[in-house]
């Protein structure tokens, strides 16, 4: 009898322990299905619900057009689905997200006796597999990624080739509307591939000394594969070598939020320290009006609203600017990190829940880190140091593009005024970092 693969974030065919289990169980014999389940493609935006059509769609050619994609509630769609082929076991990638955990829970008490198979994860190392010295789980990364390198990643798994079994399948809808000129990355195990490849003989040397440059494309664009899982880190991490040190401690950045994610599944939403939430943030029109201004990139930081458009035009932002953004939102307009997390959340092709809100949470001084509330960008000094001659800002903001190096990231300070359709600054930003100190520590004061 034929044992079915449930593909989740796990969209390929190497390096895949889940499908080889199934191949074992069903003597190669593997139904690979796919669930359009509602509660995950409501809050999705469009750009990452095309991407993911566009992955499933090329994980479908691989399987040779047999990939079966079911909509609805899993937890009604694969128990019917193995009484239709007679199928005995159910093999998966496991999830330890809030809700891929309490789903996959109510999936097997469902199958009844059927039974549901969890083999890895779309991590090197699975959270909470690696606990500090009181047994409980890192709230601080650099001792977290110590114990991460000491507790180490099998290698990745072989490859295995099964026949796939057809059978009713309710297709694929159309992709979503999208905004015109939205250039999405290609995407699909090969892509995925492909782009590594790139990343390993012409960047990854450099890549610590360039990462932080949103003007020079230095970084991998792995995001997007790993969100949807067309390759694994730990296929990733078997490539690296000691120089590559840099990048294997951003890979376990993702493997670290993960893991708080799992002990905290409340801070996916909630903030992760509780007292920074009677911080006093901009409410009514003022704070809508911000937002929408943040959310265009029109708010006259000529960095934050390249950032910001870039997200619009690609689905994708740079990591550095990621940050510079999120302060902006926190620390100079006043308003909720949750806020910027939800729009990212709706614009990112690889928004993962747990990297995109603790890493807005890390920004916004509310999360792991130890003391980061008194990290507050300047976005003029982060353009200058990071877009030194502002060729990235004049990518995405042309009414800019005029501009010479040493004005470009202070369009207010020239002879003639601002150029012609950039809007003036919505906030003075030495104002701002002022007020939010001056906020903090009113808070702790009054905490005691």
């Amino acid at each position: 009898m034929p044992a079915v693969m449930w593909f989740r974030r796990d969209l390929r065919l190497s390096d895949n322990p889940a499908l080889v289990a199934a191949s074992a169980a069903g003597d190669r014999s593997v139904l690979g299905v796919f669930v359009l389940d509602p509660a995950l493609l409501r809050p999705s935006g469009a750009p990452r619900v095309a991407v993911l059509y566009r992955t499933l769609r090329a994980l479908d050619d691989q399987l040779g057009g047999n990939l079966v994609v079911r909509h609805g509630d899993p937890v009604r769609v694969l128990p019917a689905l193995c009484r239709e082929i007679g199928a005995e076991s159910v093999h998966c990638a496991a999830d330890y997200g809030p809700y891929g955990d309490r789903r996959d829970q109510a999936v097997a008490d469902a199958l009844g006796g059927i039974d549901l198979h969890r083999s890895g994860s779309p991590y090197a190392v699975e959270p909470g597999s690696v606990r500090n010295g009181s047994g409980e789980n890192f709230k601080v990364y650099s001792a977290f990624y110590r114990a991460w390198r000491e507790h180490g990643w099998p290698e990745p798994a072989r490859s295995v080739r099964p026949s796939w079994v057809a059978a009713r399948s309710d297709g694929l809808p159309d992709e979503p509307e999208l905004p015109d000129g939205l250039r999405l990355p290609k995407v699909g195990e090969a892509a995925a591939r492909r782009a590594w490849r790139t990343f390993l003989t012409e960047r990854a040397d450099s890549y610590a000394d360039y990462r932080d440059r949103p003007d020079l494309d230095r970084t991998s664009h792995m995001s997007v594969h790993l969100k949807w899982g067309t390759i694994h880190p730990r296929t990733l991490l078997a490539d690296l070598s000691d120089r590559h040190e840099t990048y294997r401690r951003e890979l376990a950045w993702r493997e670290f939020y993960a893991d708080v994610l799992h002990a905290r599944p409340d801070s996916a939403r909630r903030y992760y320290h509780q007292q920074l939430q009677g911080l006093p943030f901009v409410t009514g029109r003022l704070a809508e009006q911000r937002l929408s201004a943040w959310a265009a990139g029109r708010t006259g930081y000529p960095i934050v609203d390249a950032g910001m458009r870039q997200l619009l035009a690609e689905g994708w932002m740079h990591n550095r600017v990621r940050m510079i953004v999120a302060s902006f939102l926190v620390k100079d307009l006043h308003l909720e990190w949750t806020d910027g997390a939800r729009h990212f959340m709706r614009h990112l092709v690889d928004a993962d829940l747990a990297s995109n809100a603790h890493g807005w949470q890390w920004v916004a001084g509310t999360g792991t880190d130890a003391a980061p509330f008194y990290r507050i960008f300047n976005p003029v000094l982060q353009g200058r140091k990071f877009d030194p001659d502002g060729d990235y800002i004049r990518r995405y903001v042309p009414e800019l593009a005029g501009l010479p190096a040493g004005r470009i990231h202070e369009p207010w300070r020239g002879p003639d005024g601002l150029p012609a359709g950039y809007p003036d600054r919505i906030v003075d930003h030495a104002a701002e970092r002022a007020a939010s100190l001056a906020d903090y520590q009113a808070l702790r004061e009054a905490a005691g």
